[in-house]
């Protein structure tokens, strides 16, 4: 059974409720994947209500000793004159 798609750690949220990075499945729920997942090497995201599941990209160093997700830096605000 071959993943429904391929998805970069940045392109996840962190779902600080389920402890879970998460990115939406087309059946309407999430894709869920933990820290503690990340952190044993694991690569695959499954969604809860439906058969599919993600290949989730990412450099397991980044995980490795982490406590809580990586550093996600926000947006820069823009100065308008």
């Amino acid at each position: 059974m071959s993943a429904y798609d391929e998805v970069e750690i940045e392109d996840m949220e962190w779902n600080a409720e389920l402890k879970a990075y998460t990115y939406p499945c087309p059946c309407g729920d999430l894709f869920q994947i933990t820290l503690e997942d990340l952190r044993l090497g694991e690569e695959i995201a499954r969604c809860p209500s439906c058969s599919l599941f993600l290949t989730v990209v990412y450099n397991a160093e980044d995980f490795a000793d982490a406590k809580e997700p990586p550093h996600k830096p926000g947006p820069s605000p823009v100065a308008v004159a």
